[in-house]
């Protein structure tokens, strides 16, 4: 038997027939863009004349905040780290960041719609730019995998809910 993901985990999502489409559930985006963008080869050059097989590493996180009414900027960053050993080949970091004009969403369901709806959005984008990043730095284009933003999200719910508990056991 298989759990199913409430309804209200996205609220895009639906029955919206006979709904007016004045009242129905919208995201837009306004505009993307890379927001930060950092890339680091410690022992270049002399990292290029070695045959090294990297291992990567790989951080994700989220940023929402609200700039006005209704306009939100909504942020992934991901940093990949390629180590052989001891050694840091390189270090990209890039936050791929989004406005996006979100309208007639229950309070209740704005969190879901800004950690998981528009970062998968904002992911593609992401992807392109460390690929490309990597593949200008003279390495093997870094393709990352997908992401499941929403599991992301209910994992980070899990954490805060078990959170108190785990502290008061202490």
């Amino acid at each position: 038997m298989t759990e199913s993901v409430p309804s209200s985990i996205n609220p895009l999502v639906g029955d919206l027939q006979g709904a007016d489409p004045k009242q129905r559930p919208s995201v837009v985006i306004q505009k993307v863009y890379v927001k930060d963008l950092s890339l680091e080869i410690p022992h270049a050059p002399q990292i290029y004349t070695e045959a090294l097989q990297p291992a990567l590493e790989m951080q994700i996180s989220t940023q929402a905040a609200k700039l006005t009414d209704n306009y939100y900027d909504v942020s992934v960053t991901c940093t990949v780290t390629a180590k052989a050993g001891e050694r840091t080949l390189f270090l990209v970091e890039a936050v791929q960041a989004g406005i996006f004009t979100i309208a007639n969403i229950v309070p209740r369901d704005l969190e879901p719609v800004l950690a998981i709806s528009c970062p998968t959005i904002l992911y593609p984008y992401l992807r392109e730019c460390i690929s490309d990043v990597t593949s200008r730095a003279g390495f093997p284009s870094v393709l990352l995998g997908p992401i499941a933003f929403e599991a992301l999200y209910l994992q980070r719910l899990q954490e805060q809910q078990g959170a108190p508990q785990q502290e008061l056991s202490r």
